[in-house]
């Protein structure tokens, strides 16, 4: 059975990952807290690397729209541990790395739909310090027997998963209406299951090694969200139509008097973020498993025995 090295194992992706291919693999796990299961980063060496087929790389510091992370730590845990983790591969057997970028190392607003053609412009720290671990992989030449994947994942979902969703869930749960019915969006998500499926593909399949978007098939409005939540939820849900101007209005005195409708989560409530997944699906030569809407009941339902 071949062996895979797991960075980030115990973290929301992790979790699903390794449940997903624990059949087909034998899982070493790397960690960052002393766990008897698992290497950390500071015992791992290019040695380690010989006793495994694949690396995953999943580990580091997600974006925190609460500002609590600084940039030190961004660049430490995305950008430093990446290129020690590479380099260590570069010089063993293993045969292949996949690396979790972001889409945010390339563009915090899309315009159009995102491709790996855009010249990444990012501007949060966050998306700087991926970027700059992305730019380094890129500069090394990778031998022929080695293939080496950075995926770009848009909002991932899923069962267990604490983020934006789980606040949209509680607000159709306790029938608080939806305020922001005008307002008319598209955005990719991208469900964990369908993220495991991809990387497994790479694996199996091992196409050229690049940069590859991953999202699912179809965007989904907030307006469209909000009724998959109600539906799962078996809750009617109340969408006001209340003019932009006042709900801009309302964002801005959010900003003073720190309420959770404020100008940066009516951006990402509102905001048009669409991520072409073309290239992944023509190199694995696979569809996804699970449509967008699919992908999504499954974690809403989730919320639904766990909240």
């Amino acid at each position: 059975m071949k062996s895979i090295m797991i960075s980030g194992i115990s973290g929301f992706v992790g979790g699903h990952l390794k449940e997903y291919l624990r059949e087909q693999f034998n899982i070493v796990g790397l960690s960052r807290n002393d766990n008897e299961h698992y290497i950390t980063y500071n015992e791992i060496t290019s040695n380690s690397f010989n006793e495994v087929e694949v690396f995953i790389h999943l580990a580091g510091k997600a974006h925190d729209l609460r500002k609590g992370i600084s940039d030190e730590e961004y660049y430490n845990a995305n950008t430093e541990l990446t290129i020690k983790l590479f380099n260590q591969f570069l010089e063993s057997d293993c045969n292949v790395f996949v690396f979790l970028s972001s889409v945010k190392a390339v563009a915090d607003k899309v315009d159009s739909i995102l491709t790996e053609e855009i010249i990444p412009r990012p501007i949060t720290v966050y998306g700087k310090s991926k970027l700059k671990a992305e730019q380094y992989i890129l500069s090394k030449k990778i031998p022929k027997n080695k293939k080496v994947y950075i995926l770009r994942p848009c909002m991932i979902h899923g069962p267990n998963n604490k983020g934006n969703l789980n606040l949209l869930y509680k607000i159709v749960k306790y029938n608080i209406p939806f305020p922001l019915g005008k307002f008319k969006n598209k955005r990719s998500f991208l469900s964990v299951e369908n993220l495991c499926f991809v990387i497994d593909a790479l694996i199996r399949k091992k196409p050229d090694s690049g940069i590859y978007n991953v999202a699912d098939d179809e965007p989904i409005s907030t307006n469209q969200l909000v009724k998959i939540i109600g539906k799962a939820a078996n809750k009617r849900v109340f969408i006001l139509n209340i003019p932009k101007i006042i709900i801009n209005i309302m964002a801005f005195l959010g900003d003073k008097i720190g309420i959770v409708l404020n100008t940066e989560n009516l951006d990402k409530l509102t905001e048009n973020y669409c991520v072409s997944n073309d290239k992944i699906k023509k190199a694995i030569k696979e569809n996804l498993p699970l449509n967008s809407f699919d992908g999504l009941n499954i974690t809403i339902m989730s919320f639904k025995k766990n909240v």
